[in-house]
């Protein structure tokens, strides 16, 4: 029968010997719980210091700790050599020779309308205004009824408009941003300054000039002693940021119902005048239907098609180049070049 000091013994060698054996750090481990961890011989060695009698307890212990310690000393050193030798390899497969020659990949960028949207907002932001924004799909009352786009507006057929269903649900995918500004005078007291950039929805076909998603950029001011010379004024701003400091513009007579009086801006741009957008004074009736007194606040708001910006301002003259995701487009912007 052998005798706890010769169990031990045989522990420490075969701990030693399984070290030694050892060729990577995941057998390393192996070893590690197999003859060093709570279950192993080592273990149940020092566990059996409790039923031995006091004089026999103290000289075991001492061979306990020692068979320990240099079983742990062997494992410390093979696991460094082991370490060692993995670091040695990775060096050597993930070796990169920084001679060869390489190959740029495309990297990716902004759509040129987004980047056009991002400087428009900076720009108005430095200005004072917060950029607004809302849901696409819109309710048909925040779309044209508080806007005072009578039922029978030709803008509100299906012709135009894209009725979600089920049509009792009197939701549309918006067509134009101004739904925004609505719910912007309903949630805030003036003044109010905000631009509301966003992608709208009409039945139009897609051609040379027209999409049915386009994207607009519409500002709102609400305050006290508004006028028409503050709308020119911030839209001669507008346009000098957009297409240079010498151009020029003018408002034409128009009729929008959400706006008295109401306006077309032209920009007079590379020898032709462009009609670029609608504006006007904020109609009483809006402002009204918003829980803001007429009486004490005026405002002006103005609205611009980013697509239509986009192509005069860089001499685009097919639609379809801005919409079809052609890489060839968006490298001229800088965007996804070599």
């Amino acid at each position: 029968m052998s005798t706890p000091a010769a169990a031990l013994d045989l522990a420490r060698t075969g701990a030693l010997a399984a070290i030694e054996s050892a060729t990577d750090l995941d057998l390393l481990k192996a070893v590690k719980i197999e003859h060093i961890g709570d279950k192993s011989e080592l273990a149940k060695a020092s566990q059996s210091l409790g039923k031995m009698e006091p004089a026999d307890r103290s000289e075991f212990g001492k061979l306990v700790g020692a068979a320990k310690a240099e079983v742990n000393a062997a494992f410390e050193a093979k696991s460094a050599l082991l370490e060692a030798e993995r670091d040695a390899r990775v060096l050597v497969d993930e070796r990169v020779d920084i001679t060869l020659p390489y190959q740029r990949v495309l990297k990716g960028g902004l759509h040129p309308l987004t980047i056009l949207t991002n400087e428009i907002s900076d720009l108005f932001i430095g200005l004072g205004y917060r950029v607004a924004e809302g849901p696409e799909l819109e309710s048909e009352w925040l779309n044209f009824d508080a806007l005072n786009i009578p039922t029978d507006h030709p803008a509100r057929t299906m012709q135009d408009t894209f009725f979600v269903e089920p049509l009792a649900a009197r939701l549309v995918l918006r067509t134009h941003t101004s739904p925004v500004q609505i719910r912007t005078m309903l949630e805030n007291q003036p003044p109010i300054y905000v631009i509301c950039p966003g992608r709208t929805y009409r039945a139009d076909e897609l051609d040379a000039t027209h999409t049915p998603v386009f994207s607009q950029v519409e500002g709102l001011v609400i305050d006290k002693g508004i006028t028409m010379a503050d709308l020119k004024g911030t839209l001669d701003y507008f346009a000098r940021a957009m297409f240079g400091p010498d151009v020029k513009t003018r408002l034409r007579p128009s009729f929008f119902p959400f706006t008295e009086p109401s306006a077309e801006v032209d920009f007079f741009f590379n020898g032709r005048w462009v009609e670029w957008g609608g504006c006007g004074m904020v109609n009483p009736k809006v402002l009204i239907a918003c829980g803001i007194d007429p009486d004490e606040y005026s405002g002006f708001a103005f609205g611009m098609g980013l697509e239509r910006t986009l192509m005069v301002r860089h001499g685009i003259t097919d639609m379809h180049d801005i919409v079809e995701g052609d890489i060839r487009f968006t490298q001229a912007f800088g965007t996804g070049a070599r």
